[in-house]
């Protein structure tokens, strides 16, 4: 049974903005919470035989001086701080008084600092090598679909599109979280966010391809007609490799500790984005170009004749 998945381009892009759009709102509003390798500062790991209410921790560090602490609850006791960068005079105060207020329950204190210029190297290496890939990209599926002439090029900005519906979705999901939870975003974060992008594209690589294939087989037939049936052949394919990735990332972010669970959660949402739009976005955006281009086309025409 081949099912009408072309005809129905504008709800799925309807939906696509009902997930984007809030969070743009938010990314507008207060954008991400940066963590300690963004803006610098200092990053704190305290362990407790029993940990400490997270809001006992914040009013300490606010009476040393930092009310912009942020501080979060860890598995094993443990409790982690984000301040401003702290020399080592200001460690030790902390620690000395940690020890004098907790006593016993106190464990041991690790520290680490990073500076601001590293935060401005990490965001820039970022952001050019999202923009050198999305380049190579573009050219990269239009060279495999160069016997369409220009018209391949519409394939490569297609998964561009895709691609960059799948880190807008990521990224207002943690300006949200970011917003309302404190939810910070480190390297990790931008390592997750260029994974996803690969995953993107790969997925939706491989559905061109199956229009490639299914165009030059049946020459002359309508191009949603080829793409509707190149979907239904690679649909199964996408949900079961998505599902597997999707179950391996869930029990990573259940199991997988505190420091990797903001990770694990930007790649499991990431992962069902990309699924998505390499499905019901990419294709879709191809097909409305076409769609596009005809009624331009007949248009023209029907002016030159009148």
């Amino acid at each position: 049974m081949l099912f009408k998945i072309v005809e129905r381009k504008k709800w799925y892009f309807l939906i696509s903005g009902a997930l984007i759009l809030p969070g743009l709102f938010f990314l507008l509003a207060g954008g991400l919470k940066l963590g300690v390798e963004f803006r610098g500062g200092s990053l704190l790991d305290a362990r407790f035989d029993t940990a400490p209410q997270v809001a006992e921790m914040k009013d300490l560090f606010a009476k040393l001086g930092h009310p912009e602490a942020v501080v979060q609850g860890a598995e094993g006791g443990r409790l982690q701080i984000r301040t401003g960068e702290m020399q080592a005079e200001e460690l030790g105060l902390v620690q000395r008084t940690i020890t004098s207020q907790y006593g016993t329950r106190f464990k041991d204190l690790s520290t680490s600092v990073v500076s601001p210029s590293f935060s401005g190297e990490l965001i820039q290496n970022a952001i050019g090598a999202i923009t050198v890939a999305s380049i190579m990209i573009v050219f990269l599926i239009a060279f495999a679909f160069r016997s369409f002439g220009w018209g391949a090029f519409r394939y490569g900005i297609a998964a561009i599109i895709a691609l960059l519906h799948d880190a807008l979705v990521v990224l207002g999901l943690f300006a949200f979280l970011g917003y309302f939870f404190n939810v910070e975003v480190d390297s990790l974060f931008v390592t997750a966010v260029l994974t996803i992008i690969g995953f993107s594209v790969h997925d939706t690589i491989v559905v061109f391809d199956r229009i490639r294939e299914n165009l030059r087989l049946n020459p002359g037939e309508a191009l949603n007609a080829v793409i509707n049936f190149s979907i239904m052949q690679t649909l199964a394919r996408s949900v079961i490799t998505s599902l597997t990735v999707v179950l391996t990332l869930l029990a990573l972010y259940l199991f997988g500790g505190f420091s990797m669970r903001n990770f694990a959660l930007a790649l499991l949402v990431g992962i069902v984005s990309g699924t998505y739009s390499s499905i019901f976005n990419a294709s879709q955006i191809v097909s409305l170009w076409q769609e596009t281009e005809d009624r331009i086309r007949h248009r023209s025409t029907a002016s030159a004749a009148v």
